[in-house]
């Protein structure tokens, strides 16, 4: 039989994710962004541990390339899906390690992201909602800080094991947004984490304090798409004023 070939699913339009191991919040929100779209995405698995501190974190760093390699070539962005992680392993160092598995493809992750959302949103000055210990939100604040973000005001479950995190439900999630947006100087709420479910609240909560926000995974999937060159085909395609940019 004849055939010709042609770019496969998704239009051309190819993605990757690299969910960690404990994780099972990732791959629920991107279905929320992707399902029905012209976009292919696919994942892989990266070891990581119950606990999500800085000792724990940095483990992951020798394991990014090779969980990488797993992705098929060809992709047009790859997402490493841990805020804390890349906080502490740093941005430059995911890109590099990832790279080393697919040269020249776009890399981010949800702190690069973060911060490039809240650029293309004009905020500098936000409210944080986490799960985590001050250990991990210490370092999260200054990396913003550098970058020119300034949190005003936080708020944290105080959770250390990312398999509790994901069963935090998104009503406790949607009170900590509301509660930290309605503070003082803060211009917008970042919810991080990418195992702590936020995506359905997202537009509940923008409404309710009319200013952005911006959570981990969706930010992280507004510039997978953007880096893949597909920003203007995915306007609208995810919750909140971020993808109305």
């Amino acid at each position: 039989m004849e055939y010709v070939l042609d770019d496969g699913p998704g239009d051309g339009l190819r993605l990757g994710l690299i969910v960690l191991s404990v994780d099972t919040g990732l791959e629920w929100e991107a279905r929320q962004v992707f399902a029905g779209r012209a976009a292919h995405v696919v994942h892989t698995r990266i070891p990581a541990r119950d606990h999500v501190t800085p000792e724990d974190l940095v483990h992951m760093a020798p394991e990014l390339t090779r969980s990488a390699a797993l992705l098929p070539p060809g992709l047009g962005a790859v997402g490493y899906g841990c805020t804390s992680g890349a906080t502490v392993i740093g941005p430059d160092e995911v890109a590099r390690r990832v790279g080393e598995a697919h040269p020249g493809t776009p890399v981010t992750n949800p702190l690069s992201a973060v911060i490039a959302a809240f650029g293309a949103l004009g905020v500098r000055r936000i409210g944080m909602v986490t799960p985590y210990l001050p250990e991990v939100v210490a370092p999260m604040q200054a990396a913003l800080a550098s970058a020119g973000v300034e949190a005003v005001a936080a708020e944290s479950f105080g959770e250390s094991d990312d398999r509790i995190v994901g069963r935090i439900p998104e009503a406790a999630t949607l009170r900590g947004m509301l509660d930290v947006g309605a503070r003082p100087g803060v211009e917008a709420v970042f919810t991080s984490c990418t195992n702590l479910r936020s995506m359905g609240v997202i537009d509940e909560a923008e409404a309710a304090l009319g200013k952005p926000v911006v959570t981990s995974n969706q930010a992280m999937f507004w510039h997978m798409l953007r880096l893949a060159g597909a920003g203007e085909r995915a306007r609208g395609w995810g919750p909140g004023r971020l993808f109305a940019v």
